[in-house]
């Protein structure tokens, strides 16, 4: 049988990766121009689940006259709002500070600079595993803040995936393989065993919004935020490099 060479060019797609499997590689037999010979496809796998936790930050905003003022009172608003975390569940260790930062504030009139007072932030990233808890685990945080509370960054994710990503990645194989069999039968050739294979694991995440946002003094006490966590898609994608048989 005549050898036929077949080169397919893969486009890549441009995705956010959090995590990346590295691939294994081995050398392949190369034509006489010096490029790999076999049949080159691309094939992707998708999945979803429900997220397991819940990434959020909470933080304080103070402006007071004085420095050490600002400083003092941010860092015991800061304390509550942690305090409250870990009573309603969140572990300390899930609980990460993400920022603290001081300046000065000042007012511009008739182009004369005021120092006014300072600002404080202080902020912590807390992942909330409990999912279902997660609107007593806002509300708490953000009484014990006070009208100086801050919340935002809220994201979904699946941290217990390994089924998820291996029921992906069959899939994945599945539709490279299919399509590789079919350039072969269409090209008449036979295809051999894969050469090269690399994979791309894509977990997706997605923003959250409020269905209501409740501070401290709320008329809506005796209601939890909700909160919803959807599904969330889980992505991999190989492309496999295959021989072709004599």
């Amino acid at each position: 049988m005549k050898r036929t060479q077949i080169v397919i060019a893969i486009a890549a797609v441009a995705v956010f990766v959090s995590a990346c499997t590295p691939s294994v590689t081995v050398e392949s037999p190369t034509a006489a121009n010096g490029l790999p010979e076999g049949i080159s496809v691309s094939g992707t796998g998708e999945v979803t689940g429900t997220p397991d936790t819940l990434t959020i930050t909470f933080g304080v905003t103070v402006r007071r006259d004085s420095v050490s003022e600002a400083v003092a009172v941010a860092a015991e608003k800061a304390e509550l709002v942690i305090a409250s975390l870990t009573s309603n569940g969140v572990e300390e260790k899930d609980i990460q500070t993400a920022n603290y930062s001081v300046y000065p504030e000042y007012d511009w009139t008739e182009n004369i600079q005021k120092l006014i007072g300072y600002q404080v932030n202080n902020s912590v990233i807390a992942k909330i595993r409990n999912i279902e808890n997660a609107g007593t685990v806002i509300d708490g945080a953000t009484a014990a803040g006070g009208d100086e509370t801050t919340v935002g960054g809220v994201s979904f994710s699946i941290e217990d995936n390994d089924e998820l990503i291996e029921a992906a990645r069959a899939a994945a194989w599945a539709d490279a393989r299919s399509k590789a069999e079919q350039l072969a039968s269409l090209s008449g050739v036979t295809l051999g065993a894969p050469t090269m294979i690399t994979e791309t694991f894509a977990p997706r995440s997605q923003p959250v919004y409020f269905g209501e946002e409740r501070f401290a003094g709320s008329d809506s006490a005796d209601f939890d935020t909700p909160i919803n966590p959807g599904e969330q898609l889980v992505a991999v994608s190989v492309s496999v490099q295959f021989s072709i048989d004599s």
